[in-house]
């Protein structure tokens, strides 16, 4: 696995040089806890950029949720997404034949490693949030003893717009708030609502 830590420090030096991101610790710090970093969705180097903002230790421990539908796709996606990134996928059809997505993040969190996934789901390239899918919700559930992380992630989607090719070179920055938990009796809505508004909490003010 040597070659594929290297490869793998490379590209956080490669990214972070392209977009010239800044980590913005929040009420929170790097530290090593087991942790469901939960972002807004704008692209699919999305993850990358949360992998690399992170110290080197945690980085190792740390595992993107991504879609296998677009992850296993080519060989060089395979590739990137299982020995460089160790992510877990999860099979977003109907069918859902690869098992349920929350056992597959939960058995990671078990494992003692940490997530990054993206309740909205799907990417979203406007200024607000799309309503948040329920894995968050049954995470936080299931495994307690995580917290979770929001990160607001600032001008990506223009860095990589859908569809590029290559990332266009433009200042990035990643906001870690305060650390959330599942209050006892909450609901599953208001659970919901609350990581989503504490989300929002990060964003810059609009112009």
């Amino acid at each position: 696995m040597a070659i594929e830590h290297f490869i793998a420090a490379f590209l956080c030096e490669f990214v972070k040089l392209l977009t010239g991101v800044r980590a913005l610790w929040r009420g929170s710090l790097p530290e090593d806890r087991r942790r469901i970093y939960f972002a807004n969705h704008r692209s699919h180097c999305d993850f990358v950029l949360i992998w690399a903002a992170l110290p080197s230790p945690l980085r190792r421990r740390t595992r993107p949720v991504a879609g296998a539908d677009y992850w296993l796709t080519s060989a060089l996606r395979r590739y990137i997404i299982n020995r460089l990134f160790r992510g877990v996928l999860v099979d977003r059809s109907a069918g859902r034949a690869q098992g349920n997505p929350v056992d597959l993040m939960g058995a990671a969190l078990s494992a003692g490693d940490s997530l990054i996934i993206f309740p909205e789901g799907t990417r979203n390239l406007g200024d607000d949030l799309l309503p948040f899918k329920s894995g968050l919700y049954h995470l936080a559930k299931a495994h307690p003893e995580a917290e979770l992380l929001p990160v607001w992630i600032e001008n990506l989607g223009r860095v990589m717009p859908k569809g590029a090719l290559l990332p266009v070179p433009l200042l990035c920055s990643l906001t870690f708030g305060a650390a959330l938990t599942l209050a006892d009796g909450e609901s599953k809505d208001g659970f919901l609502q609350r990581a989503r508004d504490a989300l929002l909490a990060l964003a810059p003010p609009a112009d």
